[in-house]
C-alpha cells in the first residue's frame, strides 16, 4: 500500500501545476493533502471525481485558508474529522481514517510564526493530538500520523539551523514536543530508515531557496513502533514540483 502526503499550498493552484498528472503517474493507494485552501463546492469535477478514487474534504470556516483532503482507492471502515477538543476543529486541519489494521491521521499542523498567541495555539493543538494518539496506543491500535508538521526536529532537518533557532518551526519548545511525541511510542519513519541522509520537503519561495536546496524537512510520517515492521520504505519526492512542499511517501508491506 502506497500512502502519499503532500502540502499542495492551494489545490486549485496545484492542479494548474501538474497535480492530476502526478496522481495518474504515481497512483497512490491513499493520498493525504494539506492546505487545500478551498471548500469542495468551489472545485471543478476534475478534482472531485478523479478516476479510481474516492475523495473527502475537510475545510475550515475561513475561506481560502488551511483545509485537508484525502483521495483513496479503498474505502475505510470509518472516516471522521477533528481532535477531541473542539477548540482545534474550525480550521479543517485533521482527517482520521480507520482501516482494518491501522488508523491514519492526515494533519495540517498549525504554523506558529504569526505571533505568541498563534504559537501557543500550535503547541496546544499538538498536545491535544498527542493525547488523542496516546489513547489509541494504549488501546493497542496501529497508528500513522502524516502531514505538514511545521517543525524541523533536529539540526540535520534544515539547511541553516543556527540562523533559524529563534524562528517558529525550529524553536526549542517545538523540537521538545516532537521528542515528547516520539516518547509515547511513535517513530519518525524517514529518520529511522535514513539516519544520516539530508533531504528536505519544504523550501521558501524567497531567495531562490529551492534552487539552492536551502530547505527544511517539516513533512513526516510518524508510525507507532510495532507497526514499523509493516513499513517497507519511506521517501521524500523532492524532484516533484507544484508547491513549496514536495510529496512524501510511505509504502507498507502486504
Amino acid at each position: 500500500m502506497k500512502i502519499i502526503s503532500w502540502n499542495v499550498n492551494g489545490i486549485r493552484a496545484a492542479e494548474k501545476k501538474g497535480f492530476l498528472t502526478f496522481i495518474e503517474e504515481v497512483s497512490p493507494d491513499l493520498l493525504c493533502i494539506q492546505e487545500t485552501k478551498a471548500h469542495d463546492h468551489q472545485l471543478e469535477a476534475s478534482l472531485l471525481d478523479i478516476p479510481g478514487y474516492f475523495a473527502y474534504f475537510h475545510s475550515g470556516e475561513k475561506k481560502g485558508y488551511s483545509g485537508t483532503a484525502v483521495y483513496y482507492k479503498q474505502e475505510p471502515l470509518a472516516i471522521r474529522t477533528g481532535l477531541s477538543d473542539a477548540t482545534f476543529n474550525n480550521e479543517g486541519r485533521t482527517i482520521i481514517m480507520e482501516y482494518p489494521d491501522f488508523i491514519l491521521y492526515n494533519v495540517y499542523f498549525p504554523n506558529g510564526q504569526k505571533d505568541d498567541e498563534r504559537l501557543n495555539f500550535k503547541m496546544a493543538f499538538n498536545q491535544c493530538l498527542q493525547n488523542d494518539i496516546q489513547k489509541l496506543l494504549d488501546a493497542k491500535k496501529n497508528v500513522i500520523v502524516c502531514g505538514d508538521i511545521n517543525i524541523a526536529h533536529q539540526e540535520i532537518d534544515l539547511k541553516n539551523p543556527k540562523e533559524n533557532s529563534k524562528r517558529s518551526g525550529f524553536l526549542p519548545e517545538e523540537r521538545a514536543w516532537i521528542d515528547d511525541f516520539l516518547s509515547i511510542g511513535m517513530v519518525d519513519s524517514w529518520r529511522v530508515q535514513h539516519p544520516e541522509e539530508v533531504k528536505y520537503s519544504w523550501w521558501s519561495y524567497r531567495f531562490n531557496a529551492r534552487a539552492h536546496n536551502a530547505g527544511w524537512r517539516i513533512d513526516s510520517f510518524f508510525v507507532s513502533e510495532p507497526f514499523m515492521s509493516r513499513v517497507d520504505c519511506t521517501d521524500i519526492l523532492n524532484d516533484v514540483l507544484g508547491s513549496d512542499h514536495c510529496p512524501i511517501v510511505l509504502t507498507l508491506k502486504p
